[in-house]
């Protein structure tokens, strides 16, 4: 009876290490297939992805890749925490200026309205950048919070140091060099997604619920994360940053980082970033596509291995 008992107890304490063992050798399959996908492209990629039970894979995911608009979603949660430590609401109006509309920068806000100047709520013009990309409205968020050096003081203080936020999207406009310095890792991005959303962050002030709706009826980069789920029933709340030709003839970047949210109520952070591409818009966005893809069939397609409570949705975007 007692070799019985001992036997009872060796097997429940071996039984969670054996299933973290399938779990971390399925990982390790994820990431095999990943570098098969990415070997043999003319770019540097680096791609991250948080699983809800905490185990992270990573392909030089600890590398510093420029964020290009990506790194509107750190400056969104800058604006969020601005605006709660002065009780501003998302249906307060912020005015824009004729001088906050430059005209040759991507701007889907001053094509709407001209050149003229407005006045716009706040939940508004965070639309046009973090859900659009607008440079000016973006531009216009970092006059309102104080400048770049506010939402890299907040990454800083939130243990992300990794995200460096210096210049606007003007002085990167004038200066392709600062693409570079407005960086992050994959993992760091994948890391801040889990936190807002899985974390909970999302839910904190009427900001940052409405940051969490914006990303996640995002337009931009369908060809990246989203069309890696095509067909499936699954979301993705995501950012995307793209950029110029540099000099080489390659593009400086093409990123996209999101949070997936399963119909088995499981999810995970995922971030691709691509640098220096020599392939193309069109390919490399196929890359990034690919890529999400083999994370969804390695994650979304197998049973929830861990357990999925309902908080993960509790700030209501997802």
């Amino acid at each position: 009876m007692y070799r019985k008992a001992v036997s009872g107890v060796l097997l429940s304490f071996l039984f969670p290490l054996l299933s973290l063992a399938c779990e971390r050798a399925d990982l390790v399959a994820l990431r095999d297939s990943i570098e098969r996908r990415i070997s043999g492209v003319d770019a540097r990629i680096g791609v991250a992805v948080i699983t809800s039970g905490g185990d992270t894979l990573e392909v030089n995911g600890a590398e510093a890749f420029p964020m290009l608009s990506v790194y509107k979603f750190p400056q969104a949660l800058a604006v969020a925490d601005w605006c709660e430590a002065r009780g501003i609401l998302p249906s307060d109006t912020i005015s824009v200026e004729p001088s906050d509309l430059p005209e040759n920068t991507w701007s889907p806000m001053r094509d709407k309205y001209g050149s003229a100047g407005m006045e716009i709520t706040l939940a508004e013009l965070l639309g046009y950048s973090v859900g659009q990309s607008d440079n000016n409205a973006c531009d216009r968020l970092f006059r309102l919070i104080g400048g770049p050096a506010v939402a890299d003081s907040l990454m800083r203080a939130i243990g992300h140091p990794e995200t460096v936020i210096a210049s606007t999207e003007d002085e990167m406009h004038r200066d392709l060099a600062l693409c570079d310095i407005n960086c992050t890792t994959p993992l760091g991005m994948a890391r801040l997604f889990d936190e807002f959303y899985r974390g909970g962050v999302c839910g904190r002030n009427p900001v940052s619920r409405e940051v969490a709706g914006i990303m996640l009826d995002c337009r931009t980069g369908l060809s990246r994360l989203p069309a890696g789920l095509a067909g499936s029933e699954a979301s993705i709340a995501h950012k995307t940053g793209t950029g110029d030709i540099d000099s080489r003839g390659r593009i400086i970047a093409v990123n996209d980082a999101g949070f997936v949210s399963l119909p088995s109520g499981d999810s995970y952070a995922i971030a691709v970033f691509v640098s220096g591409s020599a392939c193309g818009m069109e390919q490399t966005e196929a890359v990034i596509a690919d890529i999400s893809r083999i994370v969804f069939k390695a994650l979304g397609e197998a049973p929830c291995r861990n357990p999925c409570p309902a908080s993960r949705r509790r700030c209501g975007a997802l």
